[in-house]
């Protein structure tokens, strides 16, 4: 039996960090999704409401890469109350040719940050105008951080606002933010000013209340809504979606489901069956991105588990590179 190749968080971060060689792995995975036979099933999901927790289960077979990764992700959001993070979990590599595992990353859901955010930097290099340089993250978490700096890579953010409901966290994260990217980047003390004159808004926060409203979209914005990726969960205004000329899920099924979409049908304002584009088939060039440089676009982004299957592909082949971690004979 062959060894199975151990590495933690903390030696993830030495060599897997948000950079273009990972937005073009999950680029392809997405492009993938369109284009390929990929086995992805639905999410499982627990509910754990007592703790404010949930655990989703995440996987997907894409033909041509080696492995395939089974993700366990919890989020449990009263944790920083008892100083511990919210997030953590771990993911599995397994061979798609014998299924056996090979290698296991106890990464505390570190690589999930940096796919996520690196999805960001595709819808936003895809749906954005290419002159975009203003930037509003709703939200200052680390997802926020990532999400701007995901943007900063694919378009030429000089300028970007933070709004969160703690405006101390805001102001932290902005201050961390500016010096890291060398931007300009401000704490808004109010939402709705972060979000005006910009040219791409994130939202980045697990609320389950709408956060961006309908009318604050303006002609030539992009939206990025990646926290919505529950039922409950809801950071966008459902009538939003009838102010973007272009709606964009990751994965449609998952999106009518538990994404910003699925408020938009429970509030009777989209139909069910209405069909929409998915990133993939955008990335694959089987359909158009943005229509025009004054078009309101919104990719909702649940994630998917082809992301799963191409970060932990990436950080196998780099570990074996470099190698990295702790082999442990089966």
């Amino acid at each position: 039996m062959p060894d199975i190749r151990i590495l933690t968080e903390a030696e993830l971060r030495q060599f897997v960090t948000l950079d273009l060689d990972v937005v073009a792995a999950i680029e392809d995975a997405f492009a993938a999704l369109a284009t390929k036979p990929v086995a992805m099933p639905p999410i499982m999901r627990l509910d754990i409401p007592e703790h404010r927790g949930e655990v989703d289960v995440k996987t997907a077979y894409v033909p041509g890469l080696s492995g395939f990764a089974i993700k366990v992700s919890p989020g449990f959001f009263d944790n920083p109350k008892l100083g511990l993070p919210s997030v953590n979990g771990l993911m599995m590599l397994l061979s798609s040719t014998t299924g056996l595992v090979e290698a296991l990353f106890l990464d505390n859901g570190y690589l999930t940050d940096v796919r996520t955010a690196a999805a960001g930097a595709v819808a936003a290099r895809h749906l954005a105008r290419p002159d975009a340089a203003v930037a509003a993250i709703l939200g200052a978490g680390v997802q926020a951080k990532l999400q701007l700096k995901a943007l900063t890579l694919v378009r030429p953010i000089a300028e970007a606002r933070i709004w969160a409901r703690d405006p101390a966290r805001a102001e932290a994260a902005a201050r961390e933010a500016s010096q890291e990217l060398g931007i300009a980047v401000t704490a808004s003390p109010d939402a709705r000013m972060a979000v005006k004159g910009a040219d791409i808004v994130v939202t980045t926060t697990p609320c389950d209340t709408p956060l961006l409203l309908a009318d604050w979209l303006e002609p030539g914005q992009h939206v990025t809504a990646m926290g919505s990726d529950a039922e409950h969960k809801n950071e966008l205004d459902p009538a939003a979606l009838l102010r973007a000329d272009l709606y964009v899920a990751d994965s449609l099924a998952q999106t009518r489901r538990l994404g910003e979409l699925h408020h938009a049908i429970a509030a009777g304002l989209v139909s069910a069956d209405k069909v929409f584009p998915e990133l993939g088939a955008i990335v694959a060039g089987r359909v158009p991105g943005r229509p025009s440089s004054d078009a309101v676009t919104i990719a909702d982004l649940t994630g998917t588990g082809v992301q799963d299957t191409a970060i932990a592909t990436l950080a196998h082949s780099r570990a074996l590179a470099g190698d990295r971690g702790t082999r442990f004979a089966t």
